[in-house]
């Protein structure tokens, strides 16, 4: 393989995401897909053909390669082959898989306050954090990332910057959690991260964050299957149960579309059971006594 072509492939790609600001994670993972595709090839990608993508993503497939990971790759060598390369050609060579979505599994809010008051000391950094994934609705990462100066208790919101799609917004700040955080405040009197890491210079990681989780939902006798997203998934939830307005919990969340939102209307039992079956509305004759 030469490597020149191939490092100069990768300046190019990286300066093309730069400019589009992909977040670093996105940008490493389509690197290491691409890495993937030429590993594959032999030779440097900007020599693929429409064959090569062919052979490659059945290759992908009979070596037991997920959906998810079959249409990360595809929008990898999409970008690619379009913006990179200019080949748009080849980027339709590209097939995506279909695949059915599970619906995402919610706590009871019994089992939620269970798993909060199992979170780990020492003090309350673990039991604040996992509180604002439930009681803001945050993915692990935006509280990974949240420093002090974002908690705004005059307006009662959250600031989060640069969540997912590296768009800024405002979740839901409650008295009862705002309490809490104070309280944390005053135990680690940082200036910085809300929730430092072993650095106070760094902040807490993810991997950190759902570690913490699955001992909490271990300690609390749930299952292993429980992380700080689940805690995200039953926020929502338990605000569509409570009967707030779909698009307002769209807003909370930071979903660019409401299907994404919608579906937590499959998972909220108590909306479910409130809806009145047509069969109800129907005036029925009523079957007299037999001859």
């Amino acid at each position: 393989m030469r490597d020149k072509p191939i490092s100069d492939l990768r300046r190019r790609m990286i300066a093309d995401m730069t400019v589009r600001s992909f977040s670093d994670k996105t940008q490493h993972d389509y690197i290491r897909h691409i890495e993937t595709f030429a590993r594959f090839l032999g030779r440097s990608p900007d020599t693929a053909n429409g064959d090569d993508i062919r052979r490659f993503q059945l290759a992908q497939v009979e070596q037991g390669a997920q959906p998810p990971k079959m249409n990360t790759q595809a929008s990898a060598l999409r970008f690619f082959f379009t913006i990179t390369l200019g080949r748009a050609d080849l980027a339709h060579q590209l097939a995506r898989t279909h695949y059915p979505r599970k619906l995402p599994r919610v706590l009871a809010r019994e089992q939620v306050a269970r798993l909060i008051e199992a979170a780990p000391g020492p003090g309350l950094k673990y039991k604040t954090a996992l509180s604002i994934a439930y009681g803001a609705g945050l993915r692990g990462g935006e509280v990974a990332m949240l420093r002090v100066g974002d908690i705004d208790s005059k307006r009662m919101l959250i600031r989060v910057e640069l969540g997912k799609g590296r768009k800024d917004r405002h979740a839901m700040l409650s008295p009862q959690l705002l309490s809490l955080l104070r309280a944390w405040w005053l135990q680690c009197r940082s200036r910085g991260w809300l929730f430092p890491g072993q650095d106070s210079l760094r902040p807490i990681t993810v991997r950190q964050l759902n570690r913490v989780c699955h001992m909490a939902a271990e300690a609390a006798g749930l299952g292993s299957w429980v992380t700080p997203h689940t805690l995200r998934h039953s926020f929502a939830t338990h605000l569509l149960e409570s009967d707030i307005d779909v698009r307002v919990i769209q807003v909370l969340l930071g979903h660019a579309k409401l299907d994404t939102t919608a579906r937590y209307t499959h998972v909220a039992t108590n909306v479910l059971r409130t809806v009145l079956s047509p069969l109800d509305r129907l005036t029925l004759p009523t079957e007299g006594p037999p001859a």
